[in-house]
């Protein structure tokens, strides 16, 4: 009788996968990485930063852009920037910036942390620093201080018409800009038109009575971002001939317009089914922006990304202890793990997104449909369906079990920690898990280095002023 765990996730999809396989003693692997060792040694809730993964996913967009453009022999280059918000660790940050990539700023301490990067050698001033979003006081001091230090590829995307005069003030040279715009959003969202940015109907005379004859600042730039991500819809192609349209029509009369940023929103796996074809949407975004200005008669624009979920987010995981169960009524099993949803995949709760869910353990046993429980007083404090079903099944736990059953939650690597707030004081003070990072040396050997213990008492007492 096929009743194992592994029976059933052999029956729903392509098993195993790139990144997924299972042991001889009937354990899960990540990117060839034997989980179980792991947890024994560092114990749970723990949350893992696996680095090889950075840098695949880095070269492969390189890969997909690159070959995209030659298969048309589109005549301009690809950068590649990360979005620094993403996640700002250090040891990302710096495995990142190893591979020569560009970075995108979001708001003034990311400032501080390009700085660190380069007095580390990290990030030499010729490399790209794409500065967006709604811009404090702070925010343009420091852009501003970068400007004036000798960094000559900043590049200030400017959010809206006042924000052009306010950098100007700060610099006593010309300044590289870019021009954000408003993208209209899906008919889904409880509003027409993006907060962030100036209206396609504007740009132009923007440029014209603004930039054109500023003695400092130079148009470079034209930049483009959906909330829905790249995704081959009618939606989000039409948006982006709208965007191409405005770089063809500012580019006649703009000679030092020569970029289009496209943004970020290639997606991650969020089921062991998910089927996206990052070489097709590579090409039809390259093809499509060189058909139109060619027709236009126009030179094909340098193409940016910004890709921070997909440089980050596969490198994370994030792994919890069943603790036990609770039978509440007929139908519903609750196994409660041994920290919080809430506090560590934020994500799960506020927007309802789903991360792959595999047992780490115990994939020979037999299964049962179950809720996961996190351990708040928190009514949404729960997972309960994965991407692919709407329900989870988990192996089946006995009071004779020699071990709990461990739980991993995979591609947490993007925005978990930023939301959630790494460290400082979280619901029901439940602690931040330790946090473990993997690199793999030039011989294939993996090693683990403990970043930060799981989070004392002492540390949020006194970060709530206790004596």
């Amino acid at each position: 009788m096929k009743n194992k765990y592994a029976d059933l996730v052999e029956q729903t999809f392509v098993w195993p996968t790139e990144e997924f396989g299972v042991t001889e003693d009937h354990t899960l692997t990540w990117n060839g990485l034997d989980l179980r060792p792991l947890l024994k040694q560092y114990g749970t809730p723990l949350r893992l930063t696996y680095l090889p993964k950075i840098d695949e996913n880095i070269q492969r967009a390189r890969r997909m852009f690159h070959v995209a453009m030659a298969k048309v022999d589109y005549d301009a280059e690809y950068h590649f920037c990360y979005c620094t918000k993403s996640n700002h660790f250090s040891f990302v940050m710096e495995r990142v910036l190893q591979n020569e990539v560009h970075l995108e700023t979001s708001s003034a301490f990311d400032i501080n942390i390009v700085r660190n990067m380069a007095a580390k050698g990290l990030l030499p001033t010729e490399r790209h620093i794409v500065c967006n979003g709604y811009k404090t006081p702070k925010y343009l001091d420091n852009i501003a201080g970068l400007i004036t230090d000798g960094y000559e590829n900043v590049v200030t995307v400017i959010d809206h018409v006042e924000e052009l005069e306010e950098l100007t003030s700060r610099i006593n040279k010309k300044a590289k800009v870019g021009i954000r715009i408003a993208s209209e959003e899906e008919p889904k969202f409880e509003f027409y038109t993006s907060r962030l940015g100036i209206g396609y109907r504007d740009i132009v005379d923007f440029y014209k009575m603004k930039i054109a004859d500023n003695e400092k600042a130079e148009l470079k730039m034209l930049h483009f971002f959906i909330n829905t991500g790249i995704k081959d819809t009618a939606y989000y192609w039409n948006e982006l001939r709208k965007c191409v349209n405005v770089y063809i029509d500012l580019k006649r009369i703009c000679p030092s317009l020569d970029s289009l940023n496209i943004g970020g929103g290639f997606p991650i796996k969020t089921s062991l089914g998910m089927d996206f074809d990052y070489e097709y949407m590579a090409e039809e975004i390259i093809q499509q922006i060189k058909t139109m200005c060619n027709y236009a008669d126009v030179p094909e624009p340098h193409i940016f990304s910004e890709f921070g979920s997909y440089t980050v987010g596969e490198s994370g995981a994030n792994f919890y202890s069943v603790l036990g169960q609770k039978k509440q009524n007929d139908r519903e099993l609750w196994y409660m793990i041994d920290s919080s949803f809430m506090t560590t995949l934020p994500d799960s709760w506020a927007i309802n997104k789903r991360f792959i869910m595999l047992p780490i353990n115990k994939w020979d046993k037999p299964y049962d449909r179950v809720l996961l429980g996190g351990l708040t007083c928190d009514s949404d404090d729960y997972y309960n369906a994965e991407q692919h079903v709407n329900a989870i099944f988990l192996p089946k736990l006995r009071k004779t079990d020699s071990e709990p059953l461990y739980i991993g939650f995979f591609n947490t690597g993007a925005y978990q920690e930023s939301l959630a707030g790494y460290g400082g004081t979280k619901h029901c003070l439940l602690p931040s898990p330790k946090h473990v990072v993997i690199d793999m040396d030039e011989d294939g050997n993996t090693s683990s280095s403990l970043f930060a213990e799981e989070q004392t008492a002492e540390s949020m007492l006194n970060i709530l002023g206790y004596e």
